[in-house]
């Protein structure tokens, strides 16, 4: 488990607004797919899941594809075979990066002082609800 501190990676659950539903954090030194690994049970239910080229991985997408969800999750660029995914629907992951641009208004957030991980999950956890929330 990550100590907090600079390179913490938040990895985020956001719902069709932009809102986030579930977060949780990882050290910045491990792939993104153990974040997805954190969060694939919540997307449970849910018609697609829009993820970034980081959470790229064939366990993933058969995890998703066992729930009933779509995947739109482009491919590494290093894969043999491209994947097929909706170029369309990949372009709603704006709302995802303005979820956590908004959150790193919150100057706490963004300079990642805290340098213990529940301090911090604490206190963007408290942000989210203060700036999605409320």
């Amino acid at each position: 488990m990550s100590r907090g501190g600079r390179t913490t990676k938040i990895h985020a659950l956001v719902d069709v607004l932009g809102r986030p539903l579930r977060l949780v954090l990882t050290p910045g030194n491990t792939s993104d797919v153990k974040g997805a690994d954190l969060l694939i049970n919540e997307t449970a239910g849910m018609k697609r899941v829009i993820a970034d080229r980081g959470y790229d991985a064939n366990r993933i997408r058969t995890i998703l594809r066992e729930q009933d969800t779509t995947p739109v999750i482009p491919g590494r660029r290093n894969r043999k075979r491209p994947i097929q995914y909706d170029k369309r629907r990949y372009k709603d992951r704006w709302r995802v990066e303005a979820m956590f641009c908004r959150l790193k208004d919150f100057r706490r957030i963004a300079t990642r002082y805290d340098k213990l991980a529940r301090n911090f999950l604490s206190a963007v956890s408290l942000a989210a609800a203060v700036a999605f929330w409320l």
